[in-house]
């Protein structure tokens, strides 16, 4: 058992630093050369990037360690040691990025200009400014793509990225507003800090766009593929039903009694949680064992249990 929690956790720092390298990629190759602001403190590191020529590991960090304080203060000791390791490996990899790589872009047409050109944007090569042709789109989804698991990776390993996320939980405190949509306040607030430093109605979309992406990729890296459903089954022919999962399909399930609320007959339902292609077949041969079933199908996001997922161990 030690062994076993003992490599949980070399997997679970692995992993966080894995994502905070891939989250620095994220920011200083896709998102940074395109004036992008995905929310976060390093949205807006970005932009003081863009407009003053700071670092974005430093405005980041800068950013980042007085909210973790402000928020330990106010919300109490909740952000563990592997939040505080994420805000520090953070802006480290964005800054070995910054001194090896710059702020060029990796998605553009193959053309830089050293004088600026309509319809183009800039990045610092040393003193000077050049200039790329941009492809918003195919940067755009790339970006999210690379912050989606860089961030899974990070919340996979029981850590966050502190940032933004810190204020919205300080405003939740106090307001009646919930979490998840002072979040969407607190990033697209940041993401329309574009609009006002450089006046592209483009740059907000595109973050916004981003942030879409992210979060579905997110959900993707901490919760795996939504691959299972759970059908609740009203029927007369219990048996019929009951013998083709558990024969047919080679699955178990749970029998409930209730009563009709209109008539008050005795029904019975089934309980089971069955993959897509298992459900397909039940549902083709309900039709014959059953007409009359009632049949309630919903989304499964996480099973957990004999014949499935493995409970946690801690």
């Amino acid at each position: 058992m030690k062994n076993e929690k003992l490599k949980q956790q070399i997997l679970s720092y692995a992993l966080l630093v894995l994502g905070s390298a891939l989250f620095a990629v994220g920011d200083v190759m896709f998102v940074n050369p395109y004036h992008l602001a995905p929310g976060g403190v390093y949205g807006l590191a970005n932009v003081f990037n863009a407009l003053w020529g700071w670092k974005i590991s430093v405005a980041g960090i800068c950013m980042d360690i007085p909210l973790l304080i402000i928020g330990t203060i106010i919300l109490g000791p909740r952000f563990g040691i592997k939040t505080v390791i994420s805000v520090i490996l953070i802006p480290v990899f964005t800054y070995i990025l910054e001194t090896m790589w710059g702020y060029a872009p990796v998605i553009h047409d193959g053309a830089f200009f050293d004088a600026e050109m309509q319809s183009s944007l800039f990045f610092m090569d040393g003193e000077a400014q050049r200039f790329f042709m941009p492809d918003f789109f195919l940067n755009t989804v790339v970006s999210g793509l690379i912050y989606g698991v860089a961030i899974g990776v990070i919340f996979r390993a029981g850590a966050t990225s502190g940032g933004s996320d810190i204020i919205a939980m300080i405003a939740h405190k106090y307001t009646k507003i919930s979490l998840g949509t002072l979040v969407l306040i607190v990033d697209s607030c940041i993401s329309l800090t574009t609009l006002i430093a450089f006046e592209d109605i483009r740059l907000p979309i595109y973050s916004i766009i981003l942030i879409f992406i992210e979060s579905k990729i997110i959900d993707l890296v901490v919760e795996g593929v939504k691959s299972y459903k759970t059908a609740f089954i009203v029927t007369d022919k219990i048996d019929e039903v009951r013998n083709f999962i558990l024969k047919d399909l080679d699955r178990s399930g749970t029998v409930f009694a209730g009563s009709g609320l209109y008539q008050g007959a005795e029904r019975k339902m089934i309980y089971v949680t069955l993959n897509r292609g298992d459900l397909v077949k039940l549902k083709a041969n309900l039709r014959f064992l059953d007409p009359n079933a009632f049949v309630n199908v919903i989304e499964s996001s996480e099973i957990m249990g004999n014949g499935f997922k493995a409970l946690p161990t801690e």
